[in-house]
């Protein structure tokens, strides 16, 4: 790859009669070409799966509106009424209409013309989904049942499974780890490399982050993915970080980090025995979609006792608002718990124990005394859904989305502008050359092996789809290798340490379409 921008040779001195001497290349010089191959191939390979999620993103980031119109009947009373009836009334409404499994959870309403919401364990509808009740709360009519994802009502879910793993599964979900797993690399590959061009070639700030709509082909074309690619990055590293969160296998290890360093969400104790632990993380294995796990308790529960109008006076008498989760407890040695899970800003995660036969609150976690960490991570995972922030936070993301599809086909236009001047037909542009790992300093060259090893052990789709590509890339090498030997063959050719035809060829494609 020609170096001759970046470091170009020192000039003669005027009437010397030495021969030219080239400098040094810089550190920068010789770590670019790894850069620049990472990216290209991350980039062409990953591309699709990066495609797919950025467009089916896109969608989930109108789900909240689509919800309320498709959803309507089910979300809202007809007629607001003066006074609404016994939460238990509505709770035996409810079940006289559904008496089918078991009562998981009770959401009272969080509006006026909102209705209360029913959850039911049942056996009829696939795992971690639940049945859903709703009851206008000042007649106790039943508006509907729904098949919901934690809070997700069915057009959401859809939606979102489609996002998270494409209806397929547990095998789906590789789809979309593989993508967040890239996805910072790419980003932060190409922000490192575009801010590299810009002051190699002493451009203004205003170049960096502004298309030039003075240029045409193929430098338009770059100097738009470049400059869309800054506006976005920052938001395309939340996205990576916070999609591990509930990735399949990274996951797991980033749960097992969070735990190690008391990330976790604390939860209330709801044992009523006095040898129980004092809290317990409450994010159960889809808790950031829809809440904590609950379990299943008799419809006795909900009058023994105080019962679940003691257990919701006593909650708001604690300071507890809406939204609020209301779970059952599930034997005489078990407490109420409720939460509050107003998850736009600003948030509310208190949670408090009611003992169901006295309605004292014998435990409670507020959300001001979670660790910063747990806090960070309930916060980042609410924008990723577009919920923190509200129809703002959504745009953010749509925005997001557009710019990345963009990116990425930009991406795919330049590899195709970048095909030889005379290619006709499908042919492609060539790859950056190989040897790079090679021409990068020593240290330099040990130090990215290690950081791939270390990523490659916590991030397991990343290192195995890395390690696909070398393999991939070593057989491409041997095969191209080997049609030069056999075609230059008694020819004056330079051995091929010395004459890389691909690298002549990309150089020659970059010169010819960037100038």
């Amino acid at each position: 790859m020609s170096t001759g921008q970046l470091d170009p040779a020192q000039p003669e001195s005027p009437g010397s009669t030495s021969p030219r001497t080239a400098r040094e290349p810089g550190l920068w010089t010789r770590i670019r070409p790894f850069v620049m191959r990472l990216h290209f191939y991350a980039g062409i390979v990953v591309g699709p799966f990066l495609l797919i999620a950025a467009v089916t993103g896109l969608l989930y980031t109108m789900t909240p509106q689509l919800e309320k119109i498709v959803h309507r009947h089910e979300l809202t009373v007809e007629n607001i009424g003066q006074q609404a009836i016994p939460l238990s009334a509505q709770v035996s409404a409810a079940r006289t209409a559904h008496p089918e499994g078991t009562i998981t959870e009770v959401r009272p309403p969080t509006s006026p013309d909102g209705t209360t919401r029913v959850i039911l364990a049942v056996d009829d509808v696939p795992p971690d989904y639940g049945r859903t009740v709703f009851v206008d709360p000042y007649t106790g009519e039943v508006r509907g049942a729904l098949t919901t994802y934690g809070e997700w009502l069915p057009v959401r879910a859809w939606i979102d499974e489609l996002h998270r793993n494409l209806h397929l599964g547990a095998v789906g979900r590789n789809y979309s780890e593989l993508a967040a797993s890239w996805l910072w690399v790419v980003a932060l590959g190409g922000l490192v490399l575009w801010i590299a061009r810009i002051r190699q070639r002493k451009q203004s700030l205003r170049t960096a982050v502004l298309p030039d709509l003075s240029k045409s082909g193929r430098r338009r074309v770059l100097s738009w993915h470049g400059a869309v690619g800054v506006w976005i990055v920052a938001a395309l590293l939340l996205l990576s970080a916070t999609g591990l969160t509930w990735s399949r296998y990274a996951g797991e290890t980033i749960g097992d980090v969070r735990t190690a360093l008391s990330w976790t969400s604390p939860s209330v104790t709801s044992s009523l025995t006095p040898d129980a632990s004092a809290s317990a993380s409450g994010a159960g294995a889809h808790g950031d979609h829809g809440g904590p796990a609950a379990s299943s308790a008799s419809d006795e529960v909900m009058t023994d006792g105080v019962g679940i109008n003691g257990v919701d006076t006593a909650a708001r008498d604690a300071g507890l608002q809406s939204s609020l989760r209301i779970l059952p407890p599930t034997d005489s040695n078990t407490a109420w718990t409720v939460s509050e899970r107003k998850r736009d800003w600003p948030t509310r995660y208190d949670s408090v124990a009611v003992d169901p036969a006295t309605g004292n609150v014998v435990d409670r976690v507020d959300f001001a005394d979670w660790p910063l960490m747990a806090k960070m991570t309930n916060w980042t995972i609410d924008a990723h859904m577009g919920i923190l922030f509200g129809l703002a936070n959504q745009i953010l993301l749509a925005l997001t989305a557009i710019g990345l599809i963009s990116v990425i086909v930009r991406g795919y236009r330049l590899w195709w502008l970048r095909r030889p001047p005379r290619a006709t037909g499908l042919s492609f542009g060539s790859a950056p050359p190989r040897g790079a790992l090679t021409r990068m300093p020593a240290w330099a060259a040990v130090s990215a092996v290690l950081v791939v090893a270390v990523l490659g052990w916590y991030l397991p789709l990343l290192g195995i789809s890395l390690a696909a590509f070398v393999a991939v890339d070593i057989l491409l090498g041997l095969r191209s290798r080997s049609r030069a030997s056999a075609s230059g063959a008694g020819s004056q050719q330079p051995s091929s340490a010395a004459h890389d035809p691909s690298r002549e060829q990309y150089e020659l494609s970059e010169e010819h379409r960037d100038h």
